[in-house]
C-alpha cells in the first residue's frame, strides 16, 4: 500500500512541474506582442490656397483661314505648279485647266470688237454730219457694247480655268494629277493658313456672366503632353446651342510650334475669379471606381495610426489636387506608402522623403 502511495507521489511531482511549466509558458505567450510593426509612410499636410476659378473643356485647334481648294469649272488638268507641302502665296497659279477653246473663242470676240468699234468710229463720224440716221448710230453703239461684254465674258471663263492661291499658306497633299478631268468642286488639296492658330471649344452657357474676351487659357495636347500652350478667348458665339445648351468660343494661341489643324486640345479656361481651396498632392489620392479616397494620419498616447476617408476631388494643377470635401485644412495625409497601409494602421512619418 505503501509503495502505491510513493508512485501516485512521484506522479503527481512530474505532472505537477510539466503543468507548472506549461502554464509559465502559457502566460509567457500572452506576454509576447504579435501586432505588426509600424508601416513607415511619408506624409503632407492639407494646406488651404487661393485658386484662380478654372473651367475645363476640350477643343479643336484649326488655322485663321483653311480651306479646300475646288475648282468651279470643269475641265482637263493641262498643269499644275504645285508639289504637296509647299508653301504658297496668295495669287500664285497653282493648277491650270484646258483653255483652247476658251482662247479660240477670246480670239473670236477680240475680232468682232474690233470690227464695231470700227463701225462705231464710222457711224459717229457720219451722224455728226448728219449723213446717218440717229437709230444707225446707236445700233453700232449697241454692237460695241455687246462685243465688250462678251469679251469679258470669255475672259472670265478663261480666268476661272487658272486655280490660284486665294491666301498664302502651306498646301496639303495633292489630290490630282496631269490629265485628270476636274470637275466643279472636286478636291485638289487643302490650303492652311498656319501663320496663326485658333482653338473652338463649347462652355455650359451657366457661365455665360463670367465670359468676355481676353481671357487667358492653357492648351495641352496628347502629341505634346509636357507642353502647355498659352492663348486667350478672341471671340464668343453671341447665341446658346439649343441641343447642348453650350456656347462656342474661339480662343489664339500666343505660341503654337508643334500644333496642326485638326488637333484636339485639353484646355483650362481661366475665369479671372480667386476662390480658396483645399489641395494635397496628386500622388495622396488613390483613385478607384468605388471612390476615392487617401489616409489621414491620428496621433494618439500609442503613436500614430491611418485613418482612410473617401473624399470629392477637384481640378489638378501642377501636381497638387483640390479637395472639394473629405479632408480639413493642417490634416496630415499619407503621400507615399499607401499600398503597405491597411485600416487603423500604425505607421512612421518619414520626414526626410522631399515632396
Amino acid at each position: 500500500m505503501r509503495a502505491y502511495l510513493y508512485v501516485f507521489l512521484i506522479l503527481l511531482a512530474i505532472f505537477g512541474s510539466i503543468g507548472g511549466y506549461l502554464s509559465y509558458r502559457y502566460l509567457e505567450f500572452q506576454a509576447m506582442d504579435f501586432s505588426p510593426p509600424p508601416v513607415t509612410v511619408a506624409a503632407d499636410q492639407a494646406v488651404k490656397e487661393i485658386w484662380s476659378q478654372h473651367l475645363n473643356a476640350v477643343g479643336t485647334i484649326k488655322a485663321v483661314r483653311g480651306i479646300e481648294l475646288k475648282s468651279e469649272t470643269a475641265g482637263e488638268i493641262s498643269a499644275i505648279y504645285f508639289d504637296s507641302g509647299d508653301t504658297v502665296v496668295e495669287g500664285q497659279p497653282l493648277v491650270q485647266l484646258d483653255d483652247k477653246i476658251e482662247r479660240a473663242i477670246r480670239n473670236n470676240q477680240l475680232a468682232n470688237l474690233e470690227l464695231a468699234e470700227v463701225f462705231y468710229e464710222r457711224d459717229r463720224t457720219l451722224l455728226k454730219k448728219k449723213s446717218i440716221p440717229q437709230s444707225q448710230f446707236d445700233q453700232s453703239r449697241a454692237n460695241k457694247e455687246t462685243a465688250l461684254a462678251q469679251l469679258a465674258e470669255i475672259e472670265a471663263r478663261l480666268s476661272r480655268k487658272v486655280i490660284s492661291a486665294p491666301f498664302s499658306g502651306v498646301i496639303g497633299l495633292r489630290k490630282v494629277d496631269i490629265g485628270d478631268y476636274l470637275s466643279p468642286g472636286m478636291v485638289i488639296a487643302n490650303l492652311q493658313d498656319l501663320s496663326r492658330l485658333e482653338i473652338d471649344f463649347s462652355v455650359p452657357s451657366r457661365y455665360r456672366s463670367s465670359l468676355r474676351e481676353g481671357l487667358s487659357l492653357d492648351v495641352t495636347v496628347d502629341a505634346y503632353p509636357d507642353r502647355v500652350y498659352r492663348g486667350e478667348v478672341s471671340a464668343i458665339d453671341p447665341r446658346v446651342d439649343v441641343s447642348t445648351r453650350t456656347i462656342l468660343l474661339r480662343a489664339r494661341f500666343k505660341e503654337f510650334e508643334g500644333l496642326m489643324p485638326g488637333m484636339f486640345g485639353n484646355l483650362a479656361l481661366d475665369l479671372g475669379e480667386k476662390e480658396p481651396v483645399i489641395t494635397l498632392p496628386e500622388t495622396a489620392v488613390t483613385y478607384s471606381v468605388q471612390g476615392n479616397m487617401v489616409y489621414v494620419v491620428k496621433k494618439d498616447s500609442q503613436g500614430m495610426s491611418v485613418e482612410s476617408r473617401v473624399i470629392e476631388v477637384g481640378p489638378v494643377r501642377e501636381g497638387r489636387v483640390a479637395i472639394l470635401s473629405g479632408v480639413k485644412s493642417g490634416e496630415l495625409v499619407v503621400v507615399a506608402g499607401q499600398n503597405k497601409l491597411y485600416r487603423d494602421a500604425e505607421v512612421i512619418v518619414d520626414r526626410s522623403v522631399s515632396l
